[in-house]
C-alpha cells in the first residue's frame, strides 16, 4: 500500500499550521504525524499563539477545546472578531465528543471539528478540504431515515451546513445545499417537510428565494425558517411578509433549532390532517 501524501504539499508548497494544545504529548504526536507535509508550529496556550501570529502568516490554526486560562471556544471567538486573523481557518481537535460541543464549535466559525485520537490521514483529509475548496463537501446530500421528516438546509457556508447537520441528523433526513441557485431545481424532484435558509447568500439571497419557493403550488405552505446573523425587527418583518414562517438567529442553540423545527412540522401535519378530515366529511 502506497504512502499517504497530501496533495497540497505537491501543488501549493508547505502550508503553515499552528497547533494549540496544553498537553505536550499531543503537540509532539501532531508534529510527528504531519510535520513532513506541513510547516507545523506547536504552541501550549492561546497567549503564545497570538505572539506567534505577529511573526508568521498562518494558513490554518488547529485548537484544542479544554485548555487552562483561555479555552478553545473563547480563542476562536477572539480570532474571528479580530480582522487580522478572522480569515484564518480553524479546526477543533479535541476529546469533547458530545453533539452539543460539536455544534457549538462549528457555530463559532470552525471549519471542522475532529475528535481525538487522530491519525494523519483523517486530519489531512480535513486540512485538504480547507486548502482546496474543490474537495469540500458536495453541494447536497441526505442521510435516509425511514419515516423521519426531511429538512432542506440552504447556506453558502460549509461550516454552517456542518453545524446544522450535526444538530439535526439524529432526528431528520437532512439535505444540504450550498448554492441557492440550484434550490428550485432540487425542489422539482424532492419535497422536504421544512426548509432552513440563510438570509445573506451570493447568487440568490434568502429573501429572493422565499417568494420563488412560495410561487410553486406544492410549496405554498411548507415551513420556511430563515437562519440569519441579522435578526432585527425590520429583517424579520420583511422575511415574514415575503412568506417565511419563522427565523432563528446565528449562533443558535441546537435545542432551540430543534424545537422550532419540531413545532412547525407538527403544526403543518395537524393542518394537513384537519384538511383531509374536512374533505372526507364533505
Amino acid at each position: 500500500m502506497g504512502k499517504f501524501v497530501p496533495a497540497s504539499t505537491i501543488s501549493t508548497g508547505r502550508k503553515k499550521i499552528i497547533y494549540v494544545d496544553d498537553m505536550n504529548y499531543n503537540l509532539i504526536a501532531f508534529k510527528k504525524a504531519l510535520g513532513q507535509f506541513y510547516e507545523i508550529y506547536t504552541i501550549e496556550s492561546a497567549d503564545k499563539m497570538y505572539k506567534l501570529l505577529e511573526n508568521i502568516n498562518a494558513d490554518l490554526i488547529v485548537l484544542d477545546v479544554n485548555m487552562p486560562d483561555v479555552d478553545g471556544y473563547k480563542t476562536i471567538k477572539n480570532l474571528k472578531s479580530d480582522e487580522r486573523y478572522s480569515s484564518i481557518p480553524v479546526i477543533f481537535l479535541t476529546s469533547n465528543v458530545d453533539r452539543e460541543d460539536v455544534v457549538k464549535g462549528l457555530s463559532l466559525g470552525a471549519s471542522d471539528y475532529l475528535v481525538k485520537p487522530f491519525d494523519a490521514k483523517k486530519i489531512s483529509a480535513s486540512i485538504e478540504n480547507i486548502f482546496d475548496p474543490k474537495k469540500a463537501a458536495k453541494n447536497s446530500f441526505a442521510e435516509k431515515k425511514n419515516g423521519a421528516p426531511s429538512v432542506l438546509v440552504v447556506d453558502d457556508s460549509t461550516s454552517m451546513l456542518r453545524t446544522i447537520h450535526h444538530a439535526l441528523h439524529d432526528q431528520y433526513n437532512v439535505f444540504l445545499i450550498s448554492k441557492s441557485e440550484v434550490v428550485i431545481d432540487f425542489l422539482q424532484t424532492n419535497k422536504p417537510d421544512l426548509i432552513l435558509m440563510d438570509y445573506l447568500m451570493p447568487g440568490l439571497s434568502g429573501f429572493q428565494l422565499v417568494p420563488k419557493i412560495r410561487a410553486l403550488p406544492e410549496y405554498a405552505k411548507i415551513p420556511i425558517i430563515i437562519v440569519t446573523t441579522e435578526g432585527t425587527l425590520k429583517n424579520v418583518s420583511e422575511a415574514i411578509a415575503l412568506g417565511a414562517s419563522d427565523f432563528i438567529k446565528k449562533p443558535f442553540e441546537p435545542k432551540e433549532l430543534n424545537q422550532k423545527i419540531e413545532r412547525h412540522i407538527r403544526i403543518t401535519n395537524e393542518l394537513k390532517q384537519q384538511s383531509e378530515n374536512d374533505f372526507l366529511l364533505n
